[in-house]
This record gives structure tokens, sequence and C-alpha cells, in this order.
């Protein structure tokens, strides 16, 4: 049984109560749809009667990808903050005297326990930057999009001030201030990845596209550190980062919805503070809905159950727990849990790692660190060639399957995005246990083009495999389980400091073994999407394809 809405299957009405029913609704839905049709009934992707125009929708996507390129993901540009720091001298107390020689015969103190302390800084940030996620994305879908940026705009505000005012004597402000630099940037992430679902067909690429903007937004630090060798205080540049705040207070206010973007969108969708007089939107709509009475957005058109989410007498929706539990949810976060390790050993270890295969040239050090960063710039490029991979079957001459039979399309077109984007990780891990400089070049130019696959592809992967209701929760649930396997980069940090004397080649190798267990998630979503193929096989296909796509019984198996 697959619910559907009782004013229309694929265009709510506005101003009309939306019930849900079996499979071929009700006598009131055909009457319904009837009276629409007789109307004319606007099309979903018209913005007709009033709704927010092409030009607003335009301005929503450029300023979110703005806000995610440029203040997101800013801890992963640790290196270079290191570089600053380091030159600041903070943890600097920890060095102690070395009787061993650099290149240029001079003595160089022994720095360990500063890289270990820096390293700690990264991973507690790394940390939570994930773990918290799960929270964020629980007040996310409970409380909305606005109430979930205020709490993003404070956070950041507050890490950007205590960067600003920590000194070498306060080195210690650098944890709780990358811990909220972290989480208010993945939860502004978090509330901007909706906006693909004004795109319709676009989704999935903007989805990654903005995922990707949140790797290249590590080039900030980059930023910071080329200002700071040209005279500008750390301080500073630490303030006019917090002013900012100013900005996405009101991109929330003007270019963001009080509660969620809806997908499928409704006809005369609109969003955000507008003067009155203007056409009711989705949000006056919600307000006006009776208590207890399903929306749009609880009332999902495209459900896809995965394994075990849903039995023969089990109700329509697909619960929460049942997604957790679900064979496809354990191995993707295990996908995304052993490269997402990998990713953040290389970038926490990255200084050090220089250093060690530069043997103390901090000129050599510096040129790499920059070349690393400028790399980082790329992501925001590569990310959207996911998404073409993901979306690959919504363009041609056939149109997408609409209910259940879409939701199978999509979830077999994810099973390409995962296989490259352990494939990428694997590369990138094989140049990383090199212990040739000049090969870290490449090694730099595979790891931005991992991560933002493997960012933007989780993100796309959990809207389209799972409810949208739960999106939020999933998203921040893996992103939490995937941090607590995070937590096992200082550990692996305090192995290369203590017996491997420093030289990180036999964990790189171990790390290698670790990214091929990967694999075996695309492995479990081809048989998921058999499963389901024989299910709707069965069922004699549940929703009713549009004329010239596929029917359960034509799919392969």
């Amino acid at each position: 049984m697959v619910r559907v809405c009782t004013a229309c299957p694929r265009h709510p009405l506005p101003g009309s109560k939306l019930r849900c029913s079996g499979s071929d609704g009700d006598s009131d839905s055909r009457r319904a749809w009837a009276r629409a049709g007789a109307a004319g009934t606007p099309q979903a992707g018209a913005m007709a009667g009033g709704g927010a125009g092409a030009a607003k929708r335009l301005g929503t996507l450029l300023s979110g990808l703005l806000e995610c390129g440029a203040f997101c993901g800013v801890i992963f540009g640790w290196a270079s903050l290191v570089f600053v720091l380091k030159d600041l001298g903070y943890f600097k107390d920890l060095c102690q005297p070395t009787a061993t020689p650099s290149p240029n015969r001079t003595l160089l103190p022994d720095c360990s326990g500063q890289d270990e302390q820096f390293s700690l800084v990264f991973t507690i940030g790394s940390f939570m930057n994930n773990f918290m996620t799960f929270p964020m994305g629980f007040i996310f879908d409970r409380f909305g999009t606005t109430v979930a940026r205020l709490i993003a705009i404070s956070l950041y505000t507050g890490g950007t001030l205590l960067v600003a005012f920590s000194t070498p004597e306060l080195a210690v402000l650098l944890f709780p201030a990358m811990s909220m630099l972290s989480v208010g940037g993945i939860l502004l992430l978090l509330t901007n990845m909706q906006v693909g679902n004004l795109f319709g067909k676009y989704r999935s690429i903007i989805i990654t596209l903005y995922n990707g903007a949140f790797d290249s937004s590590s080039a900030v630090f980059l930023i910071i550190k080329v200002l700071y060798e040209h005279g500008l205080s750390l301080r500073a540049m630490f303030l006019f980062m917090a002013a900012c705040s100013a900005w996405h207070l009101l991109r929330t206010l003007f270019l963001m919805p009080r509660t969620h973007i809806p997908y499928p969108l409704p006809p005369a969708y609109d969003y955000g503070l507008r003067c009155p007089g203007r056409s009711q939107s989705y949000r006056t709509y919600e307000e006006k809905r009776p208590p207890g009475e399903a929306g749009p957005e609880e009332t999902p058109l495209e459900p896809s159950a995965p394994r075990g989410a849903r039995g023969d007498g089990d109700p329509p929706g697909v619960s929460f727990g049942a997604c957790v539990c679900s064979r496809v949810f354990a191995w993707h976060v295990a996908w995304l849990s052993v490269m997402q390790l990998r990713h953040y050993l290389f970038i926490g270890t990255l200084n050090p790692l220089l250093d060690h295969l530069a043997r103390g040239d901090s000129h050599l050090v510096s040129t790499y660190t920059n070349a690393f960063a400028f790399t980082q710039l790329c992501g925001v490029l590569c990310a959207p060639w996911n998404g073409l991979i993901l979306d690959r079957h919504k363009r041609g001459e056939n149109p997408r399957p609409e209910g259940a039979l879409g939701a199978l399309a999509d979830l077999r077109a994810s099973v390409l995005s995962l296989v490259v984007t352990v494939t990428l990780c694997v590369l990138f891990s094989v140049c990383a246990a090199v212990p040739v400089l000049p090969v870290q070049f490449a090694t730099f130019v595979l790891q931005v083009l991992s991560r933002s696959f493997l960012y933007g592809g989780n993100a796309a992967f959990l809207a389209v495999a799972f409810p949208p209701q739960h999106f939020g929760k999933l998203y921040g649930l893996a992103m939490a389980l995937s941090a607590l396997v995070a937590l096992l980069q200082y550990p692996c940090v305090a192995l290369v400091r203590g017996p491997l004397g420093g030289d990180p080649f036999y964990m790189n190798l171990g790390l290698i073994a670790v990214v091929l267990v990967a694999f075996v998630s695309p492995v479990v979503v081809v048989c998921e999407c058999r499963r389901r193929a024989k299910e709707l096989g069965a069922a004699g296909t549940p929703l009713t394809a549009p004329p010239g796509s596929e029917t359960p019984a034509e799919m392969p198996q």
C-alpha cells in the first residue's frame, strides 16, 4: 500500500486539505482531481499564483553556495591554520631541546608534543563536527530551518570570537573554538541541502554541489595564512568572520523557509519574509492546516523502504527506527566511516607528515601546505560530477517513473556513485602511503576528488534511499556514528609518534585494507534493488508508471 494525496497524486492543490489513502485513492480523491483538471491545475514547476520566482530561487541557490563555500567547512583547512599558530607560538612550551641537526646544520627542537596537541584540537573539532550532527539534525527536523540556523549562527560567531581573542598563553581556547566552528558549519550545510528541492530533477546535483562547496571552504584558512604572511593579524581576520554572521542572519530571514522546503514542490510555493498582499505560501498553508492532519512534508509521495522497514501489515509510513535497523543504512555508515577516518588522519597529520618528508625544511613544508590548500578549492568543481552520476537516469527522452518505481530508479543510480567513491579513496590511500614528497601532489588531487565524492554522495544517497521526513535525523546519525570511528585517529597518531618512530608507512598500508571494506556497501544496495524489484513485480506495480517507462517485470533483476 503506497500513500498518495487525495487532492492530486502528483501536484497538491494550494489551500486544499490533503489526506492519505491507499494506492488508488478514494472517490473524494477522484472528484478533487476532476475539479482540479477542470479548473486548470498549475504545474509543479511553474510556480504559478505568486510563488517564489526564478530570481528568488536562483538567489537562494547562489547565496547558499557562497555560504557553504566560505564558512561551513573551514576546520578542514586546519593544516594552513596550524602553520600560522605555530609561528605565533601556540603550544610552544611543549617543544623540547634536541640534538638532531636540520639540513642547514642548525639544531631543531623536538616539537612532537606540540604536533600532538594540534592534532588533538583537530580530532576533537572533527569529532564534534560529525557527532553533534545527530542532535542538530533532530532539531532541524523537529523545529525547522529558522531555529536550526539561529543555533548555527550563534555557535559559529562564538567560535570565531574565541579564536580572535585567543593568545599563545590562552591556546586552550582553540579546543572549544574549533568545536563551535565545526558544529555551526555542519548545521548551516544541513539547512542548505534542502535547497535542492527547489530544482526538481537537479536535486542530487545541487546537494553534491553544496557538499563540494563545503569541502572548498577549507581553503579559507589558506587565505588567512597568506594574509597573515602579508602582515594582517589573526585577530582582525577572525573578527571579520564574526561580523559576517549578520549576512547569515539576513539570509535566514529572507532567503530560507521557516520550516522546510517540501519535496516534491507544491505549486505556488514561497518562503522567507515577504511584503503583505502576496499570495499564500506553503508556510501559510501549513499554519492553517487543522492540528494532527498530515501535510506534504509528512506524507512523501515517493516512499522508499529499506529492507525490513515495512511488512505486509505495517502502515505505509516508514518509521525512523526501521530505517536505522536496515542493512542498507548499517553498511552505508560503515562505507562513510572507514573513508572518513582515512581523510581525517591525512588532514590531521599533514603538517608533521610534510615536515617528516621534507626533513624539517620549513620552506618546502609551506609550499606543499599551500598546494594542498589550493587543491581544496576544486572541491566545489568536483562534487557535481557525482551529482551527474546520481541524476543520470533523469535525463533523456523517457521521463523518470513516479512513486515506488522512481525511488527504485534513484537507488539503482546510486550504486555507481558508491563504487566510484570507494575506488577514488583507495587510489588516494595508495598515493598517501608512498613516502616520496613529489608524489604528494597526486595525493592532494585524489584526496579532494575522493572527499568531494564522499560527502556529496553520502547526503545524496540518504536523500534518495530513505523517506525525506527522516533525512535530518538519518544524516545526523550517520555522521555521529562515523564520528565515533573517527576517534581512532588519535591513537593512530600516537602509534606513529611512538612505536613507529614518526614513520606512518605501515599505518598507511593498514588503512588501505580498511578502506577496501567500503566496497561491501554498493553490493548490499544492489541486493536491495533486486529485492524491491521482485516485490514490486509480485505486487503488480503499486504505482502506475508513466507511458514509456519500465514496468517492474521489465527491469533487470
